[in-house]
C-alpha cells in the first residue's frame, strides 16, 4: 500500500463507530485478539467503507442502495495517491497545483470523485450511464455542504462511448481514471465471488455466496471483460490526446496486459504499467499518454 495511504496500519474501529454507530454491530476479535469484521459480508464491508468516509474525508451522510457496488475505500484511495505521484514526477506539476480529473463510470458510489475532492481537493467530473446510479452519487454529493462545486458528475446517454459525449469541446482534464468491469459474464463473476470466498475460508454453503462487495451487471461484467473494455478506451483516448494529459485503468488480471499492451502500441502510446498490492490482492494500474 502507498505509504501515504492512512489506512496503511489498519482501521481505529474505536474511533470509526463514532461516526457510524451500525458498524459496532459487526466488529469481532480475531484470533489474535484484534479488531476486524467478516469481510465476507456485504453488509459489514459497507459499514466499514462507508464509516471510513464519514471519519476521514468529512462527509455528511453517504448511503448506498442494496445491490450496487460498494468501494474499498483504502484501494481507490491507493489508485488516486499512486497517480498523482506519477503525474507530477512524469510531468513536472507542483504540489500545490490543483488537478481536475475525470471517473470513467463513477457509478453510484462516485468514489473516484469523492475522494479527489475531499482528500486532494481536486475538480472532478463522473461519467455513468445508469440513470438511478446517478441519482444516488447525486444525493450523497449534495449531502455535504460545497461538495457539488467540485463534482460534476455527467449521463452518457449512449453505451458504445466512453469518452464522446462527456469531454465536451473545451474542457481540459489533467487525467482520467477507471475502475472496469473485470468479468466478462455473470458466470465468471459468480465464479469468481466464490474463489474469494474459499480464501476467505468461508465457504459453509457455496450456492449462496455473492460477490462480497456487491455490484450491478454493468459494475462487474460486460462482453468481453475488462479486456475490451479497456482496448475500447484506448481507441478512443485518441481523440481526446489533447484535451487530457494521462490516461489511466486499473486492469486486475495480469493476463489482460497482452492484449492491453498490444493496443496501446498499435496506437502509438506512451505507458506504464504499476504493480499494486493490498494484502493477498494483486492487480496493477496503467497508466498511457500521447
Amino acid at each position: 500500500m502507498h505509504n501515504n495511504n492512512p489506512f496503511k496500519t489498519g482501521y481505529n474501529f474505536k474511533e470509526l463507530v463514532k461516526y457510524n454507530s451500525r458498524l459496532v454491530e459487526y466488529v469481532n476479535l480475531n484470533e489474535f485478539n484484534k479488531e476486524t469484521i467478516d469481510f465476507n459480508s456485504n453488509e459489514a464491508i459497507y459499514e466499514l467503507n462507508r464509516s471510513l468516509l464519514l471519519a476521514n474525508f468529512s462527509l455528511s451522510k453517504y448511503y448506498l442502495p442494496k445491490g450496487y457496488l460498494i468501494p474499498g475505500v483504502p484501494g481507490r484511495l491507493n489508485y488516486l495517491l499512486h497517480l498523482k505521484g506519477f503525474i507530477h514526477k512524469k510531468f513536472n506539476y507542483s504540489n500545490e497545483q490543483q488537478l481536475r480529473g475525470l471517473d470513467v463510470g463513477s457509478g453510484a458510489n462516485a468514489i473516484y470523485c469523492i475522494l479527489g475532492a475531499q482528500h486532494f481537493n481536486w475538480i472532478m467530473v463522473g461519467s455513468e450511464f445508469d440513470l438511478t446510479a446517478i441519482e444516488v452519487s447525486k444525493k450523497n454529493i449534495l449531502s455535504t455542504k460545497n461538495l457539488d462545486k467540485k463534482i460534476n458528475i455527467r449521463r452518457q446517454l449512449n453505451k458504445s462511448f466512453l469518452l464522446k459525449n462527456i469531454i465536451m469541446e473545451n474542457d481540459y482534464f489533467d487525467f482520467t481514471v477507471c475502475n472496469p468491469p473485470f468479468h466478462s459474464s455473470k458466470e465468471e463473476a459468480a465464479k469468481n465471488a466464490l474463489l474469494k470466498a474459499n480464501n476467505l475460508k468461508k465457504s459453509e454453503n457455496k450456492k449462496a455466496i455473492t460477490p462480497n462487495f456487491s455490484g450491478q451487471a454493468n459494475e462487474l461484467w460486460c462482453n468481453g471483460g475488462e479486456q475490451l473494455f479497456i482496448k475500447r478506451l484506448i481507441k478512443e483516448s485518441i481523440l481526446f490526446k489533447e484535451q487530457v494529459k494521462v490516461f489511466s485503468s486499473l486492469v486486475s488480471k495480469s493476463n489482460s496486459l497482452i492484449i492491453i499492451k498490444q493496443q496501446l502500441k498499435k496506437v502509438n502510446a506512451r505507458f506504464y504499467i504499476l504493480p499494486m498490492n493490498q494484502g493477498n490482492k494483486k492487480s496493477r494500474l496503467i497508466f498511457w499518454w500521447f
